[in-house]
């Protein structure tokens, strides 16, 4: 056979006979120290970097506990994190700076005004973060509890830095494309939400516990944002703010972006505000979304979709439309306050509509009634409740915890209010029952 004249072209067929192959590495093998103490901040990123630009692949912690400050997740990685291994962030607010390289976004109209987290992934396709270890958020450096005397019935600890300086996110994804996280726990978190998922594509969470203090300030579980085929699934949920969120604030990008195909099932939730939330100030459209086998316990609020004026600077810049939400065989229980909150505050608010909401097999016992109120000017539409339950019970026949007795002294134990239903048009109630 006659040899090749044409370099390029041997080059050519070198590269389709040879093709690029993923790269794994073990971080404790490429000199990263698992003691808890010392920070493996660079060598973790080399290692993804390096396997992100060999074609993708796998970066291993296992067996100990690695401190690092803020990494990137890029194209092609899966972060695993093994049952013996912990991935601890660094007790120093300044491992968590601002990234001025983003991409998709701008960062001056994020709430918070911050973009810092511990993990981030901007842009980035084919990521995941997987293995059955922790993901732990140092969380008892950035928080203090507030004194008796100057409690006044919300979170039990605040942050110590202010808002603007504190970590505002523990995992952030932008503008991503298939991403995976399963099986991994995320606990301590510092205040901070402990998912965001930003105008992304394609997620998918399996398997995950999110276990944050609930005494903590605004610790999100999931916060799911303008993005598009979302599921989550099997994961259990315990969140100080609330566990899981759909909204469509497109404010940090070019476009109006809605939020929709999101599905939340065989979750089991617990939170110290909504353990499910639809909407906030201005957001746009969410719509085609199902929520399904859930268990809500031990909550301050279950299902929620509130609308209040623009709020500090977490707010979007449009007319908020829900549109074709299906919450089917959910159970709460031990809700300390309203098992379903749907309320527009009179006030001048961005709001086009509720519409299409169907409510089937959802049985509550809470404290206070259900509470759907809209002002005459902006109507909920077709509202169906089919086989639902709703039972409110008197405080003692709950066991409720010294801080939820304090938050509820403060915020007055006398608060049990009835069901009310108002600004409705198209409400059909099938077998469905209020016991007060």
């Amino acid at each position: 056979m006659k040899a090749l004249r044409c370099p390029i072209l041997a080059l050519a067929l070198a590269l389709i006979a040879c093709p690029v192959q993923a790269k794994d590495i073990d971080l404790k093998k490429s000199g990263a120290k698992a003691d808890g103490k010392t920070k493996v901040t660079k060598v973790l990123q080399k290692a993804i970097d390096d396997v992100s630009a060999a074609g993708g692949g796998r970066v291993t912690l296992s067996g100990g506990t690695f401190v690092s400050g803020s990494i990137e997740l890029k194209s092609g990685v899966e972060l695993f994190i093994d049952a013996d291994a912990v991935l601890l962030a660094s007790p120093d607010i300044a491992d968590f700076p601002d990234r001025t390289d983003v991409r998709h976004y701008d960062s001056k109209a994020m709430p918070r005004n911050r973009n810092a987290a511990f993990i981030y992934a901007d842009e980035a396709e084919n990521i995941a973060i997987s293995g059955r270890g922790k993901i732990d958020g140092n969380g008892q450096y950035h928080i203090r509890r507030i004194p008796d005397e100057e409690y006044s019935g919300g979170w039990t600890y605040e942050r110590i830095y202010k808002p603007e300086e504190s970590l505002p996110r523990v995992v952030f994804f932008a503008g991503c494309k298939d991403v995976s996280v399963t099986d991994v726990t995320m606990c301590n978190q510092p205040a901070a939400w402990s998912y965001w998922i930003h105008d992304c594509d394609y997620v998918h969470f399996d398997r995950c516990k999110i276990l944050a203090d609930l005494r903590f300030p605004n610790n999100d579980g999931i916060h799911i944002n303008c993005s598009r085929d979302v599921t989550v699934s099997n994961c259990i949920v315990e969140a100080g703010d609330d566990a899981i969120v759909v909204r469509a604030n497109s404010r940090s990008l070019p476009e109006n972006t809605a939020c929709e195909r999101v599905t939340v099932t065989n979750c089991t939730l617990k939170s110290w505000a909504y353990a499910i939330r639809l909407g906030w100030c201005q957001d746009g459209v969410i719509r085609n979304c199902i929520f399904s086998n859930l268990i809500i316990t031990n909550s301050w609020l279950g299902i929620g979709m509130d609308f209040p004026p623009a709020f500090r600077n977490d707010f979007g810049r449009e007319a908020t439309l829900i549109e074709d939400i299906i919450f089917s065989n959910i159970i709460m229980d031990e809700i300390y306050e309203c098992p379903i909150h749907m309320y527009v505050f009179p006030e001048e608010v961005m709001f086009e509509g509720i519409r299409n909401v169907w409510f089937t097999d959802v049985h509550a016992c809470s404290l206070c009634g259900a509470e759907i109120f809209s002002p005459e000017e902006h109507p909920f539409e077709n509202l169906v409740f089919t086989n639902c339950s709703f039972t409110k019970v008197a405080p003692e026949e709950f066991k409720m915890n010294e801080d939820t007795r304090r938050r509820r002294a403060k915020m007055g134990d006398g608060d049990t209010r009835g069901s009310r239903i108002e600004g409705v048009k198209g409400l059909t109630l099938n077998n469905t029952i209020f016991k007060e």
